[in-house]
């Protein structure tokens, strides 16, 4: 289990433990946390799971496929530290994630 921080565009903050194995994206979905869309089921076909990884865990969420990129492409406000959530894999190193998320999906 790891504990990631959902922070809403509002400043809201949602601090959960998510199982290893999920992604970023699940744990946002299955407890019902604001602001991840995703359309797509986590399917890396849409971009309504956007967040913003915090600067400091950028280099242990992974680098983004070339897949990942293209959809990204579809987001709103992309900036460097942008990523998919549903692209993100939970694993013990990443207990204290922050990420936050834009203003929209859409």
């Amino acid at each position: 289990m790891a504990k990631i921080t959902y922070i809403e565009h509002d400043g809201t903050e949602h601090a959960i433990e998510v199982k290893t194995g999920l992604t970023v994206m699940e744990g946002a979905v299955k407890n019902n946390i604001p602001g991840i869309d995703a359309d797509c089921g986590g399917a890396c076909a849409c971009a309504t799971c956007h967040v913003y990884v915090d600067e400091a865990w950028t280099a242990k969420t992974g680098t983004k496929s070339a897949m990942e990129e293209s959809m990204l492409d579809f987001a709103e406000g992309v900036e460097p530290n942008s990523r998919l959530s549903c692209q993100i894999k939970v694993t013990d190193d990443l207990d204290g994630l922050v990420v936050r998320m834009p203003e929209s999906q859409h």
